[in-house]
C-alpha cells in the first residue's frame, strides 16, 4: 500500500488556531503523529463553518488528531468520541471512541 492509497486509515487533523501558540509546530507535530501512527492526514477547509465533529464525518476519518486537548472544548470532545478515537500529541494521550450499548431495547 502506498500513502495515496485509498485503503489507509484517514486521521483529520485540527488545530484550533485561538489556543496554538506555534501553528505550524502543532502542524508538525501532528502530521508526524499521524504519519507515525500510519493515517492518511486531512485538514479541515479553511472557511468552513461545521463544528469538528460535522467535519470529521464529512470526509469520513478514523481518528482526529490534537496538538493537546486544549484545542478541543469538553462538548466538542464528547460529541467526537461518539464518532471517532480522538489522539493528542502533547501529552501523549489516546480517547478512544464511546462504546455504544442497549440500542436494540
Amino acid at each position: 500500500m502506498t500513502r495515496g492509497d485509498a485503503m489507509w486509515p484517514t486521521a483529520f487533523g485540527w488545530i484550533d488556531f485561538e489556543v496554538s501558540t506555534a501553528p505550524d509546530w502543532d502542524a508538525a507535530q501532528v502530521e508526524r503523529l499521524a504519519r507515525r501512527l500510519g493515517y492518511r492526514l486531512v485538514w479541515p477547509q479553511e472557511c468552513s463553518v461545521l463544528s469538528v465533529a460535522d467535519q470529521v464525518r464529512g470526509v469520513g476519518a478514523d481518528v482526529v488528531i490534537l496538538p493537546s486537548p486544549y484545542h478541543l472544548g469538553p462538548l466538542e470532545l464528547n460529541r467526537l468520541m461518539g464518532a471517532v478515537d480522538v489522539e493528542t500529541v502533547l501529552p501523549r494521550l489516546s480517547f478512544a471512541q464511546w462504546a455504544v450499548y442497549g440500542l436494540g431495547r
